[in-house]
């Protein structure tokens, strides 16, 4: 059984890639965006739970994040872990709805998201890097199993950079268009 399998090692790559878009869509660009609450757990029913799992969260207008708790008695614990999130959002509370305006972001503010989002890339560039190795390690123990030959040991390598040289355009390409948007406001 060879220890090469180039799905596995794919599907590792996205993964990374996929990991990244979701850290990226956490960090505030001064355009509402759900998955900005996508961090918070509410202490509900003597248990932390996801801000989804206990209000629906939407977007009714480009700077305005609502919020529609089910339960009336979590109000309270939704505003709070919101508040204490970290996220720089000041809610206002009308019965069960919770509204939240996205202040404008502040020069310093969006430089350090775009450093931010720069980390959350890097990342995910040394997981990619990590998977490659890998790979590579699997290729050159079917060789010396005698599994495979040289030549095709070669070839395969040649896989699996191209693959890592893919994966790696694409995380560059969701952290820079991730980037522009944040300093671009």
């Amino acid at each position: 059984m060879p220890a090469y399998d180039k799905s596995d090692l794919q599907r590792r790559m996205s993964g990374a890639v996929d990991a990244l878009k979701h850290d990226l869509a956490g960090l505030r660009t001064g355009r509402a965006s759900t998955a900005l609450l996508d961090p918070v757990t509410v202490e509900v029913y003597g248990a932390n739970m996801p801000l989804n799992q206990v209000a629906t969260v939407s977007v009714p207008e480009p700077r305005m994040l609502s919020v529609q708790v089910w339960d009336r008695s979590n109000v309270n614990a939704v505003e709070k872990a919101i508040r204490s999130a970290g996220l720089g959002l000041n809610p206002i509370s009308e019965g069960q709805n919770i509204r939240l305006p996205i202040p404008d972001l502040t020069e310093d503010r969006r430089k350090e998201l775009a450093k931010l989002a720069g980390q959350y890339a890097e990342k995910a560039r040394i997981a990619v890097r990590n998977v490659r190795r890998d790979g590579m390690d699997a290729l050159k123990t079917d060789e010396k199993k005698k599994e495979i030959s040289e030549d095709e040991h070669k070839r395969l390598d040649t896989e699996v950079q191209k693959l890592t040289d893919d994966t790696i355009k694409d995380i560059d390409a969701a952290a820079g268009s991730k980037e522009k948007e944040i300093l671009q406001q």
